[in-house]
């Protein structure tokens, strides 16, 4: 986990435990694992509707033009700055956050030679991590994830990928991704990535997805390790909650994540021709990463599923101990309560009674018995 990147989200410790009790979460998490789909059954193939939440109020589209001479980077305020370049011999990333603004997809789509259906999936934040050929150009659907440590929640992002002759679209819900670096090294002009083609952006980008993928693992380890100690030293009902809560969580995670290996495996093994030769190779290590983010995800929920059992059985533990705390002076007082009952009775004809140091002889003889005992049962290692 060590080439996480870090995060742009802010984040704190989760305190609030009534948050993770709240019943409306749940829902929440219901909501990322089958997602509400409110597209009209029965709509025409490539009917363009926005089937999640307005997560920005107005959209932003914004581009870079590069080649290895130069570069040319901004955000636009009408959509017809950025269309001519699809007609230029540079390579152009263009970048739209907020996929509510339809005629923004449409207009892209149509200038960019994008098909129905690519344009209908895009709009969809349904969609599970896949890529589609076509003949002009490829598309590619991955989920970013985010950790808000304020909450202890994992946010999932539909990013959507296009991929043609030389430019590379890209789809966002929100504005704010974990392209920046890819970004610096562009306007940098270090490495390769200004002389390459956009296929190598389009890997760069993908790169960028899954490193961040062991960012936000490596959070909710940290988690885990800290619910771990807190079950050993002091279990309690709302640690449990907590487990609760981080075992959901990963099932959003591995929703996510899963399908990207395929996803990877499938752009590296394509025969399509914009993905070049000297591009397979980068995408054969980022399949590497995707292969070693989804075992950290397995062993993630192996932990986190372990943490009810150990959480159980830390929970029988403590009251094993005091249960062998209240069974011990339990066996030590009943042959005292038994003396004291016999001596309790209201007989006349009771020998000892009248002996003058028959009191005092039974008391030490009560706190011999019990000291007796206290010493059997420590030697036995009961105590």
């Amino acid at each position: 986990m060590s080439r996480g990147t870090k995060q742009n989200r802010p984040g704190g410790h989760y305190r609030d435990i009534a948050d993770a009790l709240n019943p409306s979460h749940h829902l929440k998490v219901m909501g990322r694992l089958v997602p509400r789909i409110t597209k009209k059954a029965g709509s025409a193939p490539g009917t363009i509707v926005h089937t999640g939440e307005q997560k920005v109020e107005q959209s932003r589209l914004s581009f870079l033009d590069y080649n290895a001479d130069g570069l040319r980077e901004k955000n636009m305020a009408d959509i017809s700055e950025c269309l001519p370049l699809k007609d230029m011999p540079t390579v152009s990333w263009i970048n739209l956050d907020g996929l509510h603004d339809i005629a923004t997809l449409e207009s892209l789509g149509k200038r960019f030679g994008l098909h129905a259906l690519v344009l209908e999936d895009i709009a969809s934040v349904s969609q599970r991590a896949k890529i589609e050929e076509f003949d002009d150009h490829i598309y590619v659907v991955m989920h970013m994830l985010f950790f808000d440590e304020t909450k202890d929640r994992v946010f999932s992002e539909q990013l959507s990928l296009v991929v043609g002759e030389n430019f590379v679209l890209s789809f966002q819900e929100r504005i704010g991704d974990v392209f920046e670096p890819v970004r610096e090294r562009l306007r940098a002009g270090k490495g390769r990535i200004r002389s390459r083609g956009p296929d190598y952006l389009a890997y760069a980008l993908i790169d960028a997805v899954v490193d961040n993928y062991y960012a936000v693992l490596e959070k909710i380890g940290d988690r885990v390790e800290t619910l771990d100690a807190t079950i050993m030293e002091k279990p309690t009902e709302d640690t449990l909650h907590q487990i609760h809560v981080l075992k959901r969580e990963m099932l959003v995670v591995r929703r996510s994540v899963w399908p990207v290996r395929e996803v990877v495996s499938s752009l590296y093994r394509s025969d399509h021709a914009l993905v070049s030769e000297e591009t397979k190779v980068f995408l054969r290590d980022v399949y590497d990463h995707a292969v070693q983010v989804l075992d950290t995800v397995e062993t993630l929920r192996d932990l986190t599923a372990g943490l009810t059992d150990l959480y159980l059985s830390a929970v029988g533990h403590r009251q094993n101990e005091v249960m062998k705390v209240l069974t011990i002076m339990a066996s030590i007082f009943i042959p005292l309560t038994f003396l004291a009952g016999i001596y309790g009775m209201n007989f006349e004809n009771m020998p000892e009674l009248s002996i003058a140091w028959a009191y005092p002889a039974l008391l030490g003889f009560m706190a011999v018995m019990a000291g007796l005992m206290a010493w059997y049962f420590r030697r036995r290692g009961w105590w």
